[in-house]
């Protein structure tokens, strides 16, 4: 290949670090913002660049015992419940799917696949959920979307584009279909549990409209939820939240805080699987 021209390259660079600056800067405008003091937010009109003096009042304002804190508990809990529910039984279902003489596999897979097409509407999947009992309660923001099936797919493909002659021999050792999973299968797909996870994970902790659908009591709702009603409205859910908590820091800083909170698992999470992401997606995507 012929060497690119030095124009060419030093274009490529500066458009890499306009695209860079356009991602970080929002960013860093949340977290400064969150960090300033309520009368530097004040001063400079609700938005700082890089604050002059660091403060930790709005974080303060917001862990304190308040609102966000038990909203911050309630996402952890579904995201962890939810993703462990979730991969157990999108795992059982691929590596059943994969395996080339399961009774009904064929007609399975074909309504997996037309989820893809014709998704459920909203008023079904709403009297679904209220005829089982599930209204106010956190399974009815976990059970709806248990199984993905695009993260499906991907998981079955990876099992599929496992060397038959592993299966093989475990059952040639007596290992049952359960065992061969477990001690075959399983650590030969860690690259796409651990992506089909991270989907799982940010569906869970980003969503917010199921809880404002299925859950009544605003005192159950997850962080998305409450950060929806810092973030629009400016302010906390009413009778659920401390003296402290609305009066101490300026609005624009509680809610950058409310928005940095809301980020920071995902953000230390992803560092850990990013190197899984590529291979797991591509290689499911191909072998399905």
């Amino acid at each position: 290949m012929k060497k690119p021209h030095p124009a060419i390259v030093a274009l490529k660079g500066i458009s890499l670090l306009i695209i860079a600056a356009l991602i970080i800067f929002p960013f860093l405008v949340v977290v400064s913002t969150s960090l300033a003091s309520k009368e530097e937010v004040i001063s400079s009109g609700g938005w700082v660049v890089w604050p002059q003096s660091i403060s930790f009042e709005a974080y303060t304002t917001i862990l304190s015992g308040g609102v966000v804190s038990r909203a911050t508990m309630v996402s952890l809990g579904i995201t962890v419940i939810g993703t462990a529910l979730s991969l157990l039984a999108t795992i059982g279902m691929g590596y059943a799917l994969a395996r080339p003489h399961l009774f009904a596999g064929k007609p399975i897979l074909l309504m997996v696949l037309l989820t893809f097409l014709f998704t459920p509407g909203l008023i079904p999947t709403y009297l679904v959920v209220q005829s089982l009992g599930l209204i106010d309660n956190y399974a009815s923001l976990i059970l709806p979307v248990l199984v993905n099936a695009f993260n499906l797919i991907v998981l079955r493909g990876f099992f599929q584009g496992i060397p038959e002659e592993l299966y093989e021999a475990a059952r040639i050792d007596g290992a049952g279909e359960l065992r061969t999973l477990w001690n075959v299968a399983l650590p030969l797909s860690k690259a796409a549990i651990a992506v089909v996870g991270l989907f799982y994970a940010v569906g869970y902790w980003n969503s917010f409209f199921s809880a404002i659908l299925y859950l009544n009591d605003s005192t159950r709702w997850p962080l998305q939820v409450v950060l929806r009603q810092y973030v629009l409205e400016g302010s906390p859910l009413a009778g659920n939240v401390s003296s402290a908590e609305a009066m101490l820091s300026s609005p624009t800083s509680i809610q950058m805080a409310v928005v940095v909170l809301a980020m920071i698992p995902i953000l230390c999470v992803f560092p850990f699987v990013q190197r899984h992401f590529t291979q797991g997606v591509l290689t499911g995507a191909i072998k399905s």
